[in-house]
């Protein structure tokens, strides 16, 4: 009992830690009811914990949803942020960053940003396999973290607010397709000119 009691807790926690919530257990809650879930790359593990934050937080993730949610590109980098005495470890410093953008009716762009996090990791040169595994480890904290901040951005966000983005973007498109027909009307309106006559001696 006692065993199956601590496999429970275990589950519990790293469920927590990836940043789902068990139901029932705290749920986060997000105005919008409906998204479309997509990514570069789209069988990435990061948009499989973006699907699976939305669908354990009550929110329906299917492909004709009114909003889609793109993640565009996701990035990451480092760089040695310090040396020890013996130069034979180091601290390495690493970004990672996702881009993301949600878009309405007609593909039209409503919403886009950029989050970042960062954090920094021994790596010892006597120790080369214990410090690869600490960098996977700190990876995946890494994208867990990112997801949650992606996760808390959409918190916020409405569907009243997207509506009004909607219009703002459909003004503006329908604004710029004017300008541009009015353009090429008034190129068709020059009149032409004849070719210039040269005399001949």
């Amino acid at each position: 009992m006692m065993k199956r009691n601590l496999m429970v807790i275990g589950l519990a926690a790293l469920l927590s830690a990836c940043g789902f919530q068990l139901r029932g257990t705290g749920d986060t809650h997000f105005a919008l009811t409906e998204l479309d879930v997509s990514a570069r790359n789209a069988y990435g593990e990061t948009v499989k914990q973006v699907r699976l934050v939305l669908e354990n937080n009550k929110v329906k993730v299917y492909g004709s949803a009114p909003y889609h949610l793109i993640l565009t590109r996701e990035d990451s980098r480092q760089r040695t942020a310090s040396y020890t005495s013996n130069s034979r470890s180091a601290e390495i410093e690493l970004t990672n960053t996702l881009d993301y953008e949600i878009r309405g009716a007609n593909n039209l762009l409503l919403l886009q940003n950029q989050l970042e996090v960062q954090s920094i990791y021994n790596q010892d040169q006597n120790n080369i396999t214990g410090s690869g595994q600490e960098a996977v480890q700190l990876a995946q904290e890494m994208r867990r973290n990112l997801v949650q901040k992606l996760a808390q951005n959409l918190q916020m966000v409405t569907p009243q607010q997207l509506e009004q983005l909607q219009q703002t973007a459909q003004a503006k498109a329908k604004a710029d397709a004017d300008a541009l027909a009015a353009a090429r009307k008034a190129e068709r309106d020059l009149p032409q000119q004849s070719p210039i006559q040269i005399p001949t001696e």
